[in-house]
């Protein structure tokens, strides 16, 4: 069985030939950015009726490659990922708002969090007021409201008596 690592190797290679952006191919599929980027790297998985946009897209990808997309992935992370300093900016930006983002979710929703499975992400690029460069990262998540545990409504209490 061909490892993970491999795979992504694969299918950035891939995507490397297409000479096309991530954003650019998310244009031609109707997907975010972000989400081609998890597909390509084995983080997604690619569904039946987005096969022939992402073909149309990635003309070198195989029907082996394809297969292996369509199987549910092993999400995960290398842990040294944190050292890259983009990624390490991105999760200080997120530390240093992070308890004011969630006091805010609190007021605005109660108590609850942010989906990480029912979650839109993408990547923009706009020109800031002064005109330069900025980058727009966008969470796109469902509101999961903290449930009270009542003994009364947990199903595998009410199956035991």
């Amino acid at each position: 069985m061909e490892s993970k690592a491999s795979m992504v190797n694969r299918l950035l290679v891939v995507k490397q030939k297409s000479d096309k952006s991530y954003t650019q191919i998310a244009e031609e599929t109707g997907l975010t950015n972000v989400y081609v980027g998890q597909l390509l790297r084995r983080q997604a998985q690619l569904k039946p009726s987005t096969v022939p946009k992402l073909r149309a897209s990635l003309l070198d990808l195989t029907n082996n490659l394809i297969q292996e997309m369509m199987n549910p992935p092993m999400r995960s992370y290398d842990p040294e990922i944190i050292r890259e300093p983009a990624i390490y900016r991105f999760n200080e930006g997120v530390m240093h708002f992070g308890e004011s983002i969630k006091e805010i979710i609190n007021e605005e929703f109660g108590d609850g969090i942010m989906s990480a499975i029912d979650f839109y992400c993408s990547v923009d690029k706009i020109k800031g007021v002064d005109g330069k460069d900025r980058v727009v990262v966008t969470f796109d998540g469902k509101y999961l409201p903290h449930s009270e545990m009542r003994a009364e409504d947990m199903v595998s209490r009410i199956r035991l008596q």
